[in-house]
Formats: structure tokens, C-alpha cells, sequence
């Protein structure tokens, strides 16, 4: 598995910043939020460093029913090319369903017929793909009704049918766990480590009992404890922070990493 280190989410508001991170190994970009003809100046200039640049897709929608849209996919691949990315990733979820586009990542069902779709879709999409597929666990404030699998035994049998990697993040592990009650050591336990591509960590906050991923916040103790668990049982390839929102100065987002550095060893 290629080794990727620790890495940041690159976004427009704080590209020199990430510029100026000491030791920082990798980012990933949010794809569509890029044209791979006109890509911007600091992404290139990363990429130029030897920097691995991964694009991280929110809109293929692979758990949905509806097809795939072709022209997202040909996007997602264009920009791999463009950033001569190791590979590209997405999640474990649909956000469209009836011409409908949801503005979120919901969570997919865990029933067999809803991973049939799953699969088919993901199959069809890495025919299209010039680098491997990793797909992201997601952070949910429900569970279907009539579940048949859990989310790691979901997981594990995406990638054994499909043969494409994990992302595994921890944040929406954690969020989970405490939303939904998901057992941490469960879920580490069933999905095969050995496909993982990375790892994600991010911060969040409580309001009224309920654990919002927020990606606007500092990632506490607890997110980085889920994070140990992950390494006790596996050396990720890469940890990636991320963070969308109520940027923090530079000195802080370093702090975050040296933390991460500090669990991963």
C-alpha cells in the first residue's frame, strides 16, 4: 500500500497555510471544487513540492439507485490524471435520489439489496477510473430500519466484491458510536485493515446530546483515542486532518498534526 504520512484537506481559505506546514506529507482536495485544466497555483505548487494531491469526491452518489452520473465520474478522472493522484475516493453513501439532491451524505440502508446497488455501481465507476477507488465510512444521525449487515460486515463485503479501499474515518466512527451506539472495537474488527487507504480525523462538538461532525472544531482526545484503536491493530498508510470551517491560526492546525503524529508513532 503506498505510504502517504500525514496530510491535510488543501481548501482555497487557507492555501498558504498549508503552504507553510512543517513536515506535511499529503492533501487532499474536495474534487469538485476543482476544473483539472485550471487548477489553483497553491495546489500546483504542492504537487510540484512531490506532494501526493488525492481527490476526495462528495457528489458520485454510488448508493443510490439512480445511474451514476457519467460526466461526475469522468471529472473525478480527469482531475487524477491532472494531479497524477495515487488514487481518488468518495463515500459510502448516496446524496441524489428522484431528481432529488439532498446537500448531504446520507447514510445507505445495510440491507443486502442496498449493497447489491452499491456494488454494481462501484464496479461500473472503477471501470472508468485510471487510479484504485477508496470509499469513506460516513457519520449518520439514524439507521434504516430492516438492517441486515452491520457496518462492518457492510464494509468487508464491499470490498471483497468490488475490490476497492477503505477510508476509514474516525471522526464519523466516533460520532457514530455515540449517536447510534456502533461498537468501535466492532467495526475495526470486521473491515479488512488490510485494504486500507487512509485515514481521516476530524473535529466536532455536542449540542443537546447529539455529537455533530462539524469539521469546525478541534478534534478532541476522544477522536484521537478511536484513531489509537485503528493503530493497534493496523499502521495506516496516511491520516489526514481535516477541517472545513472556523479556520484556526497556523500554529494550532500544526499542534493538530504533531497530535496525530503522536498517536500514529
Amino acid at each position: 500500500m503506498h505510504k502517504l504520512g500525514v496530510g491535510i484537506g488543501w481548501r482555497p481559505e487557507i492555501d498558504l497555510t498549508v503552504e507553510r506546514l512543517p513536515d506535511l506529507d499529503f492533501v487532499e482536495v474536495v474534487a469538485e471544487n476543482l476544473h483539472p485544466a485550471h487548477l489553483p497555483e497553491s495546489v500546483l505548487l504542492l504537487r510540484d513540492r512531490g506532494l501526493p494531491v488525492l481527490p476526495h469526491a462528495v457528489s458520485l452518489s454510488l448508493g443510490g439507485a439512480d445511474p451514476v452520473d457519467a460526466h461526475r465520474v469522468t471529472h473525478l478522472a480527469e482531475l487524477a490524471e491532472a494531479l497524477d493522484a495515487p488514487l481518488v475516493s468518495d463515500h459510502v453513501c448516496f446524496v441524489r435520489a428522484g431528481g432529488l439532491d439532498s446537500g448531504h451524505l446520507m447514510p445507505l440502508p445495510r440491507t443486502r439489496d442496498a449493497l447489491d446497488v452499491l456494488v454494481a455501481n462501484v464496479k461500473a465507476v472503477q471501470q472508468d477510473l485510471p487510479v484504485p477507488l477508496a470509499l469513506e465510512n460516513v457519520a449518520a444521525l439514524l439507521d434504516w430500519p430492516g438492517g441486515e449487515l452491520t457496518e462492518g460486515r457492510f464494509l468487508a463485503e464491499l470490498v471483497e466484491r468490488t475490490g476497492c479501499r477503505l477510508l476509514v474515518d474516525v471522526a464519523n466512527l466516533y460520532a457514530n458510536a455515540r449517536n447510534l451506539g456502533t461498537d468501535v472495537d466492532r467495526f475495526l474488527d470486521e473491515i479488512p485493515l488490510e485494504h486500507l487507504a487512509y485515514v481521516h480525523v476530524a473535529g466536532g462538538a455536542e449540542h443537546h446530546g447529539i455529537y455533530h461532525d462539524t469539521h469546525a472544531h478541534a478534534v478532541p482526545r476522544a477522536v484521537l483515542d478511536v484513531l489509537a484503536a485503528l493503530c493497534e491493530r493496523v499502521d495506516p498508510p496516511g491520516v489526514l486532518l481535516e477541517r472545513d470551517d472556523d479556520y484556526p491560526a497556523d500554529a494550532e492546525f500544526a499542534a493538530e498534526l504533531a497530535a496525530i503524529r503522536a498517536v500514529v508513532g
